[in-house]
């Protein structure tokens, strides 16, 4: 997922380049909470949402190295969630460009568990 609100992508750009840190973290999260959004809709009564994996791709600068700290958006998010004590294994990837500009891109694994 990317940061989308209305199908529309609120931030584009490279982290390091054109955008800032606290913008990229909070479009992580608000991707993020897109994933999780998205998740929730195929849970059914008696059923709850766990998280595996998940995946922050940051589109940076060559020489942007603080890719953690945009991935924390998505954590916090999950966090809200599933608790601090659900949080899933996390990856934080630099890449050069993602699908429309956006600056980040949230993979998510999520497992539907009956509760």
């Amino acid at each position: 997922m990317t940061p989308r609100r209305d199908g529309r992508l609120v931030v584009t750009g490279r982290v390091g380049e054109s955008v800032e840190i606290p913008q990229a973290r909070e479009a992580a999260g608000l991707a993020a909470r897109n994933a999780i959004a998205a998740a929730r809709s195929v849970v059914t009564e008696g059923e709850r949402l766990t998280f595996a994996e998940m995946t922050v791709y940051i589109a940076c600068s060559s020489d942007f190295t603080e890719l953690s700290a945009v991935a924390d958006g998505a954590s916090d998010a999950a966090a809200e969630e599933v608790g601090a004590n659900g949080l899933p294994a996390r990856s934080a990837v630099g890449v050069y460009a993602l699908p429309g500009g956006s600056p980040v891109e949230v993979a998510l694994v999520a497992e539907v568990v009956t509760t």
